[in-house]
């Protein structure tokens, strides 16, 4: 069998295993923080790297290399204790079930969380990667383990166990949850890889707060287990992100490209998959010729997947009802993008469940009052740091009448005829969300930028304070090819426009 297919078989063997009764009890972020909050106030002066090493420990994650890294998590006198104290606090079974990362037979992904924001994050990397950084913190070291343990490890083996496959079908996928209300299952939306969406959100994360622990001052305590995971995931934006100085989850791509894109990432991987090597006696492996390049060009993907492109939440995620009828494919790549605004909703939305709420609420109204197959627009940009799915980047779109078969119709949630979007929503769509288009082969390179109102004369949309803002954008044009420019009523709700 060639070194290919043999780690084909073996990604296969480890992340397929027979299903068991899901646990009954919520899986989401706040449900984890609570539970950590729970063993901390019954062991009062317990340091965050203790219950960290207790946790992994409960998980069963002494592997070699995370052994190597960050040392034996038994070899603690206060470990056995406080396991003891984490499965009598975690009534629920939370710690003991929900930290271990598995994918069943059915593809259900355990060990992962949902989070405020409408993400799921895989525990054992997060919490990995915060354990590096406490350990690096209090003994004055570097933190060396934090990329190995949090990203290089499941990059790389993902990367050669799939390398005779293409690139970009090496990481993922993502899926969507039971009920996003109260979350139970999780259920992936195609075959498992290591890597999957949840894996890296949680890899990311990791990276990211343990990056910050180890960078505080020796003088400086780090705060308590839960403190560090609330102030990421359970913040409460009032302005948007553009008022957000600090580390939160929306703003992980970003924070984590910052970071970790400046320490050569072949270079890293590469080094992680010799320790790993190393560590097994498995070091034949790296006379396959093949190993780099399979490194190469999965990282060219991970690139664009993870930080080129913007996180998108998934029409599951946010509730969408089902398209009626037989989506219209359409052929790629597009020439152009249309810029909207919502109207109404009139108000930017802060948080997953306002913008989720806004979408069901825009979709109910294109179905039901205009008698369209599903919500207009291909993709909305919330405030809260994200872009939702509509139709799409597949199939063919109710926004722009007359040129729905050409371009992507792309609306920020609010009324923009005074104001502009905040800066971090405007960037979504101009930088990455563009970006990510032309460089997945679904807009020409050359492609031309037009707001909503120069493509019919009933409508002001995207607002007169948005369209002075686009503008000044690279790839908008002016001009508009009379032949195509459509619509002879003018409306002034976008609510009601015929497009």
């Amino acid at each position: 069998m060639s070194l290919s297919g043999l780690s084909f078989f073996v990604l296969t063997f480890v992340l397929t295993v027979y299903s068991r009764p899901a646990d009954v009890h919520l899986r989401n972020m706040d449900s984890f923080i609570r539970a950590v909050q729970q063993v901390e106030d019954s062991n009062p002066g317990l340091s965050p790297l203790s219950l960290v090493r207790a946790l992994r420990r409960t998980a069963g994650h002494d592997d070699a290399m995370t052994i190597h890294f960050l040392g034996a998590s038994h070899n603690h006198s206060d470990t056995e204790v406080l396991k003891t104290a984490i499965l009598n606090a975690s009534a629920f079974s939370f710690f003991d079930k929900a930290i271990h990362h598995i994918v069943t037979d059915h593809g259900e992904e355990r060990g992962v969380v949902l989070a405020r924001d409408g993400t799921t994050v895989a525990l054992a990397p997060l919490l990995l990667g915060i354990e590096s950084g406490l350990k690096a913190q209090m003994e004055m070291t570097p933190a060396a383990g934090i990329f190995p343990l949090t990203l290089g490890r499941t990059l790389g083996l993902s990367f050669l166990s799939l390398q005779d496959f293409p690139p970009s079908t090496r990481l993922g996928p993502n899926g969507c949850w039971d009920n996003v209300d109260h979350p139970k299952m999780f259920k992936l939306s195609w075959p498992p890889t290591l890597a999957t969406d949840a894996v890296i959100n949680g890899g990311m994360d990791g990276a990211i707060l343990g990056t910050d622990i180890s960078s505080l001052p020796a003088s400086e305590q780090p705060q308590a287990l839960s403190d560090i995971l609330k102030g990421y995931y359970s913040f409460i934006l009032y302005e948007g992100l553009d008022a957000v100085s600090s580390h939160v989850s929306p703003r992980r791509r970003e924070i984590s490209r910052s970071i970790l894109e400046p320490l050569d990432l072949q270079r890293q991987v590469m080094e992680t998959l010799a320790l790993i090597w190393k560590l097994e006696k498995t070091e034949w492996i790296a006379w396959d010729t093949g190993v780099e390049k399979a490194v190469k060009d999965g990282l060219q993907a991970f690139v664009h997947k993870y930080w080129d492109c913007p996180q998108i939440i998934s029409r599951c995620q946010w509730g969408a009802k089902a398209y009626r009828n037989t989506p219209i494919p359409m052929s790629l790549p597009l020439q152009f993008l249309y810029v909207h605004h919502t109207y109404e909703p009139s108000s930017p939305c802060l948080s997953f469940l306002s913008c989720s709420r806004a979408m069901r609420a825009m979709q109910r109204f294109h179905q039901e009052d205009r008698g369209w197959s599903d919500i207009g627009y291909s993709f909305v940009v919330g405030s809260d740091g994200y872009v939702y799915e509509g139709r799409g980047w597949n199939h063919l779109g109710r926004h722009t009448r007359g040129h729905n078969a050409i371009g992507y119709g792309v609306s920020i949630i609010g009324n923009y005829t005074a104001t502009l979007p905040s800066r971090h929503a405007m960037d979504l769509l101009r930088n990455h969300l563009v970006r990510c288009a032309v460089d997945g082969g679904r807009l020409v390179a050359n492609f031309t930028i037009h707001g909503h109102r120069q493509m019919v004369n009933y409508t002001t949309c995207p607002g007169d304070a948005f369209f002075s803002e686009i503008r000044s954008w690279e790839h908008f044009r002016v001009d508009v090819n009379p032949d195509v420019a459509h619509g002879t009523v003018r409306i002034t709700s976008h609510k009601t426009q015929r497009s």
